[in-house]
């Protein structure tokens, strides 16, 4: 399908492995040019090597998004070497164990303070091109209540977030939304372990939680987030879009 992204750039953090690289995929299926980041550099090249078979440019650097100054520099990088930054994905984030300030203060960088500060680097750049596009990801659980109270409160900070950026920014052509996958199944993930450890389990997991029957793939979130970023969605702004197979169960 073409959603009019041949020759745009999009950035996608933590777009090594998962859910990120399922996205920057898309993008280059769609002949986007792509800059992804990630912590670990193995899994990095391995990704950048795939997208570049498929004959767009790529640009990729190892970046920890909870270090201040990190992701900023790396959104700088992507504008000058492959010219411009039409889309950023704000993917990079995750949980970690623990209730006391400093895991808090660790899940607050990770997630929350990482959308902000490469918002904040893609928007100047954004503006010189006269627009672009914002997606956050989230979860349904910064949605309704459901995992680790840590995880529950950066998730619905970044949807907060990107609501706010997406009314402030309106004006000047900046699209911003969140969007919030549930139980997504890809290998090496935390579903696929929890499925190859207790698959009976998780087959009752299922039964319960996911009236469509079955896990999420990357492939289908990374499909709400390209077409999120391209022209086709031009008039979907501030929007948090659940992709969970009718699992959330709020009202809103």
């Amino acid at each position: 399908m073409n959603l009019g992204l041949k020759g745009k750039v999009a950035i996608v953090t933590g777009g090594s492995r998962g859910i990120g690289r399922a996205i920057a995929q898309a993008f280059a299926a769609e002949g986007c040019n792509v800059a992804i980041c990630a912590r670990g550099e193995e899994k990095l090249r391995a990704t950048e090597a795939e997208l570049k078979t498929v004959g767009v440019e790529v640009f990729a650097g190892v970046v920890d998004v909870s270090q201040a100054g990190e992701v900023e520099a790396f959104v700088d990088n992507v504008a000058k070497a492959l010219g411009r930054v039409d889309a950023l994905v704000n993917n990079a984030g995750g949980g970690q164990p623990g209730d006391d300030d400093q895991a808090w203060q660790g899940m607050i960088n990770l997630n929350l303070m990482a959308a902000v500060r490469a918002s904040r680097a893609a928007v100047a750049h954004m503006r010189s091109h006269g627009g672009g596009a914002i997606v956050n990801i989230t979860s349904i659980w910064g949605r309704e209540a459901g995992g680790p109270a840590t995880y529950n409160a950066v998730k619905a900070a970044m949807m907060s977030h990107a609501k706010q950026l997406a009314l402030q920014l309106a004006p000047e052509g900046i699209r911003v939304n969140s969007v919030a996958p549930g139980s997504i199944r890809f290998p090496g993930g935390s579903w696929d372990r929890r499925v190859e450890q207790d698959p009976d389990g998780m087959a009752q997991f299922i039964k319960q939680n996911i009236p469509s029957g079955r896990f999420g793939t990357a492939e289908e979130v990374a499909n709400a987030v390209v077409f999120l970023c391209s022209p086709a969605a031009s008039w979907v702004t501030g929007v948090s879009l659940n992709v969970d197979g009718g699992q959330s169960r709020s009202n809103i």
